[in-house]
């Protein structure tokens, strides 16, 4: 994805390091087009919420160049904020709150709050206005940062693993309330994610991070339909051109090779079994397989 008036955020070549840590985000680039929802994929440790904090500039980059709306974020740009909803996995409000207190708190803090669209999703989401937030369940917890955030009227918003730890019932519910987000092509999503079946049903691209660099950039067409793992034995495995290997995982008696076009691989390998892959596959292959 290039830099283009069209891309609701543009990171280039970002790069963080902490002093006291051996971990670096490392000149990792990525962009968001509008009407579209990102993933942000790695394990644990991988980056991911250090990414977000600089795009958000509550942590300081070392280098490289963060865009959103077409600019460069400085403290003072209020107006760049108020288009930004925000989300994180764990608490975002004081647990003492109720909804209707977060209600009145958000209302003075964002010009464009909209109080009937927050009752709406209260009653949606099946959340209790007067009952303070500590006597929420974690699923409850989530949808009502979810509600608050797009009662903002953001035009992208931003989610670090807001669906962790959630049930699947309320994972689809809130995922489909994404979906109908993005509808309006003015909007964006970014939402980082271990949960690669959440990415499979609402991502339009996908963006892996491990150990603090890029290792793959992709729309969730190309991953899905022309991404595949190819099942060699050893022989075939050993056989195989290396050009063609973006990842490989030795098991007993087989090794998994992921390869980017699977339809060529099938024409070149005409014996060797090949499979679609799914997200999880492709991510585990590419986090714990070894690469030539």
């Amino acid at each position: 994805m290039d830099i283009q008036m069209d891309n609701i955020l543009e990171v280039r070549q970002l790069s963080k390091r902490y002093p006291k840590s051996e971990f670096a985000l490392n000149k990792v680039s990525f962009s968001l087009p509008y009407g579209s929802i990102l993933g942000l994929v790695g394990e644990n440790g991988a980056g991911k919420t250090t990414a977000i904090s600089c795009i958000l500039n509550t942590v300081q980059k070392d280098s490289g160049t963060i865009r959103l709306f077409g600019r460069e974020m400085s403290d003072g740009d209020t107006d760049i904020r108020e288009k930004i909803g925000v989300v994180y996995d764990g608490e975002n409000f004081p647990v003492d709150w109720t909804a209707s207190q977060l209600a009145k708190v958000m209302d003075g803090l964002y010009a464009k709050w909209d109080h009937a669209l927050f009752q709406m999703y209260l009653k949606d989401f099946r959340l209790p206005e007067h009952q303070k937030i500590k006597h929420y369940s974690k699923g409850m917890s989530m949808k009502l940062a979810i509600a608050a955030a797009l009662s903002r009227r953001p035009q992208l918003l931003v989610l670090d693993e807001a669906t962790g730890g959630l049930d699947p019932a309320t994972r689809d519910e809130i995922l489909d309330v994404f979906l109908g987000f993005v509808q309006d092509e003015s909007h964006s999503v970014l939402l980082s994610s271990h949960i690669t079946s959440d990415l499979e049903k609402i991502a339009d691209y996908i963006t892996f991070l491990r150990n603090g660099s890029l290792i793959m950039n992709v729309s969730k067409n190309d991953l899905v339909y022309r991404y595949a793992v190819m099942r060699c034995r050893e022989s075939q495995f050993l056989a195989l051109d290396p050009d063609d290997i973006l990842a490989f995982r030795k098991r007993d008696f087989q090794t998994d090779v992921l390869v980017a076009d699977g339809k060529a691989a099938a024409r070149k390998y005409k014996d060797i079994v090949i499979d679609h892959a799914s997200i999880d596959e492709i991510m585990l292959l590419l986090t714990k397989g070894g690469q030539t």
